[in-house]
């Protein structure tokens, strides 16, 4: 029996002055914070077996693989599969009082949360995202494969693995930012998946 693990890594903290969603738009690159999270998510990683690495085409994925490209010594793979959700609201800003989904024009983008009706539904997401995964896997069996991606996507993944409804509440979603998502298959089975958070800042008392 062949065990290989595939790691799905959120990128880091985004430089976004402005707090708007930034989505799939291009020039949005990783805060000095976000450098140091995908340093200390690379550095948890020393001593795996990875020999493949791919990340989404987006500038702050291709950063955060960065630092595991060099502990590795790996080239990065870019895979449109593992790429941010597609999402009409992008370039607005979409939270606090000063929100621009205010505006009743926009209204009709939000008529149904359960697909979501506003980008990409959440089982297309799910299923090029388990493409990349079931890639990374050939390309990296009995060995390890680190895939960087966005919070959505990853959260698709992982309640396909669990087998839990793809609509939720994005409050509930368990994928900060640097995180790693581990999938352990057994052959072709996954029969695990862990959850870490390597770049998490300590909390001083």
């Amino acid at each position: 029996m062949s065990t290989t693990i595939v790691h799905l890594i959120r990128h880091g903290e985004v430089h976004n002055p402005e707090k708007i969603l930034y989505g799939r738009l291009p020039g949005y690159r990783l805060s000095t914070r976000g450098r140091n999270q995908a340093a200390r998510t690379a550095a948890s990683l020393r001593g795996h077996d990875v020999v493949y690495l791919a990340a989404s085409p987006l500038q702050r994925a291709q950063e955060t693989a960065q630092p595991c490209a060099h502990t590795f010594n790996l080239g990065i793979v870019v895979d449109e599969g593992l790429i941010e959700a597609g999402n009409q609201l992008e370039g607005l800003r979409v939270r606090g009082w000063r929100s621009q989904l205010w505006n009743p024009v926009r209204w009709p983008m939000l008529r149904d949360p359960s697909l979501p009706s506003w980008g990409e539904h959440y089982t297309d997401i799910a299923e090029r995202m388990m493409d990349s995964v079931e890639r990374a896997r050939l390309e990296a069996e009995g060995h390890e494969a680190v895939l960087v991606s966005h919070q959505l996507p990853i959260v698709c993944v992982q309640r396909a693995v669990m087998e839990l409804p793809l609509a939720h509440n994005p409050g509930s979603r368990q994928c900060d930012l640097a995180s790693v998502t581990s999938l352990v298959f057994h052959d072709e089975v996954i029969t695990d998946i862990y959850y870490t958070e390597p770049a998490r800042e300590k909390r001083h008392a």
